[in-house]
């Protein structure tokens, strides 16, 4: 039911994340069956609770990776909501009151209204629904660690869901940007399609070694175990390598590189409600949105497989509102 700090979306997008899979796939060891996933829901509000006042019915909104919060610490009053000790995920994750929440694979949901977004009048529901995950999820760290000076140059490691975006938002920024890729057949999307300057192939030694101490910055993408050291070596002295996969296992971490180049690396999770709605006008100011084959929810169980080979590009997206309807 809709509770006084509360909006009621009917959902007409979901977009399909590798963490869906993940989560699915039981990978990172928390899933708790059964699972509904879908966490960049799109769609339009049809009811609000009496105390809310920053929608009404009608208006486009969309919601993330996170439904709720303690609202009461460090994090949450910096609004980084994403880092509160008490996160509720918006699938896979269970209320104070012990209820669980089910997530955008379905036609409605109730979310406080601090955790509901606002879209943008020219930012489409269907092609901007990943940007709730996928695009918060580079566009944070590149606020959080300086990647936004035009001229700087900046890597991009993997071409998938997250990267392709990472693209656009660093072209946006003014950079000069680099995909690292072990797939070749990907150079012409990446330069023509998706507008980097340039493409390096990661398994080719001669190309990675004339690009050796060339990059500011790296993105790191990669949701499978990989090398860490092949992209440090790409960094300049001062670099920084941000990592935003999740592979499911640990990844080897070379000091010396570190040491020797006065290099970072560091991580980076979705942003806080604040900075999400930062990168949502962001990306509607620069026609941004994610590059996406929208589906039908009959067809999702060959999506999941299709996902699990990166066959896709970039980004599969539900179509809720005309799925199962005859």
């Amino acid at each position: 039911e809709n509770g006084d700090d509360d909006v009621t979306l009917k959902i007409l997008y979901c977009g399909v994340c590798h963490s869906d899979l993940h989560t699915l796939r039981n990978d990172w060891g928390f899933s708790f069956y059964p699972v509904v996933p879908g966490h960049e829901i799109s769609g339009v509000v049809t009811k609000v609770g009496k105390n809310v006042t920053k929608f009404n019915i009608g208006d486009r909104v969309g919601v993330g990776v996170l439904v709720g919060s303690c609202k009461t610490c460090e994090c949450c009053e910096q609004d980084l909501e994403n880092y509160c000790p008490r996160i509720i995920f918006t699938y896979n994750s269970y209320n104070p009151d012990g209820t669980k929440n089910y997530g955008g694979y379905s036609d409605t949901i109730v979310v406080d209204q601090r955790y509901v977004l606002r879209f943008p009048d020219n930012l489409p529901l269907d092609a901007g629904a990943p940007l709730l995950c996928a695009g918060i999820t580079v566009y944070s760290p590149m606020k959080y660690y300086g990647m936004t000076e035009a001229g700087k140059h900046l890597g991009v490691a993997g071409l998938g869901g997250l990267g392709h975006v990472a693209v656009k938002i660093g072209k946006a920024f003014g950079l000069k940007v680099t995909v690292i890729s072990s797939s070749p057949q990907k150079e012409s999307e990446a330069i023509n399609r998706l507008g980097a300057d340039s493409f390096l192939v990661s398994n080719d030694p001669e190309k990675m070694k004339s690009a050796i101490g060339t990059m500011d910055y790296i993105i790191d993408t990669v949701s499978a175990v990989h090398p860490l050291l092949p992209l440090l070596s790409l960094l300049k002295v001062n670099g920084k390598l941000v990592t935003v996969g999740l592979p499911n296992k640990p990844l080897e971490l070379p000091v010396f590189p570190l040491v020797m180049g006065r290099k970072l690396i560091g991580g980076s999770d979705v942003g806080g409600m604040k900075e999400t709605q930062e990168m949502l006008d962001f990306c509607a100011k620069h026609n941004i949105t994610a590059d996406i084959e929208l589906i039908r929810i009959e067809e999702i169980n060959t999506a999941m497989e299709r996902l699990a080979k990166s066959d896709v590009r970039y980004r599969f997206v539900i179509d809720v509102a005309n799925s199962l309807s005859q």
